[in-house]
């Protein structure tokens, strides 16, 4: 398994980190394991919906460029 480390956590983060690990019963280690582990979960899921997202964009219907609009033919469809 792979060691991280990291510096200059500022105080007040770290703070809140160590006081989340305690709630939680774990330790600051497993907090922070977690919590990077839900963030990259959270950055796939965000990139797979956008993915989604784009998909539909793509296959919305859009009316030839000289079709009539929705407003004219209702007109001549009450003038039948």
């Amino acid at each position: 398994m792979n060691t991280l480390h990291v510096r200059s956590v500022p105080d007040d983060l770290y703070e809140r980190l160590q006081q989340l690990a305690h709630s939680r019963n774990r330790s600051l280690s497993a907090q922070v394991i977690t919590m990077l582990a839900q963030a990259i979960e959270d950055e796939e899921r965000r990139k797979k919906q956008a993915k989604i997202l784009t998909s539909i964009q793509r296959r919305r219907f859009k009316a030839p460029k000289n079709a009539p609009s929705s407003l004219e033919l209702l007109r001549e469809d009450r003038g039948r």
